[in-house]
């Protein structure tokens, strides 16, 4: 299976999964977005009940379960604990959309890169068990005393060994465009290299996607290789283009899980949560 194929089977796999909401036309471009929540600071301190409880209030389609986050999804869970994690999201209208470890494989060190390889692998074999569809990573920086495209290539080749190994487990490896090697032209070098097609990009609407040719441009530079993720921060939010970046995932009729990652500190979190979902849907055309 080619790349496309594979990351076409993928993203329709991983949005099919909670049905939708939306009556819309099966092939108007767009409509098989689905909206969710990243974990961090709007959920960070929920245990898992009440987290699934507050995205079911708030219409959230899926969660990212950020590590070390109060839901406690960690690979230090016994098989009996990930059975009741996967059966609590198969009895709610909520799917796991994916874990959000802090692995990264930029450092110097060997034993420091093997070591996040083996807890990568640690987080896909647990989001295979809880039902989940995928792990994100990051790459994370370049350092000023070390050859760039020798990072670069370090990372390449270290997303390669997970997404292997994840793809034997029908699970994908999701890059977040983040820190250090934001700029798109760094992911793009970096996927360059990590050619396996269960290697992805988690597009995480960065300061650093409007730099050099634009948003439009840098999108399009790594969009083929886009996961079943991506992050998005508050959308009324003036600094950052978001009815631009909905237009452009709607014009490649992107499936996967648009999620937000909050960055403010609200007294209500699912009415947040809630008003976030209402101007998503106005941006992509869903709702007048």
């Amino acid at each position: 299976m080619d790349r496309r194929k594979f990351m076409q089977a993928s993203l329709c796999a991983a949005a099919a999964v909670s049905g939708g909401r939306w009556a819309r036309a099966a092939d108007a471009p767009g409509s098989k977005m689905k909206f969710g929540l990243v974990t961090y600071l709007w959920g960070r301190d929920w245990d898992l009940p009440t987290l699934i409880a507050n995205c079911e209030k708030a219409e959230m389609d899926g969660v990212e379960l950020r590590s070390t986050h109060a839901h406690g999804v960690e690979p230090t869970l016994n098989a009996k604990e990930r059975s009741e994690v996967k059966k609590r999201f198969a009895d709610s209208s909520v799917v796991c959309a994916g874990l959000g470890s802090n692995e990264r494989y930029d450092n110097p060190d060997p034993a420091v890169v093997t070591a996040a390889i083996e807890k990568t692998k640690a987080f896909l074999k647990l989001s295979s068990d809880v039902g989940s569809s995928g792990v994100k990573v990051k790459p994370d920086r370049l350092y000023p005393d070390v050859p760039r495209d020798k990072t670069i290539e370090q990372i390449g080749k270290s997303l390669n060994e997970v997404a292997r190994y994840g793809a034997d487990l029908g699970q994908q490896v999701r890059l977040e465009v983040h820190g250090g090697c934001a700029q798109l032209p760094t992911i793009k070098a970096i996927m360059d290299v990590a050619d396996h097609p269960n290697a992805t990009v988690c597009w995480n609407s960065n300061r650093q996607d409007l730099e050099g040719a634009g948003l439009e441009k840098n999108f399009k530079m790594v969009a083929d290789r886009f996961g079943a993720t991506a992050h998005i921060r508050e959308l009324h939010d003036p600094a950052y283009p978001y009815k631009q970046l909905m237009k452009l995932l709607v014009d490649i009729d992107y499936a996967g899980f648009v999620m937000i990652e909050a960055s403010t500190k609200p007294a209500d979190r699912v009415a947040a949560m809630r008003r976030q979902r209402r101007v998503w849907e106005q941006l992509i055309g869903r709702r007048a």
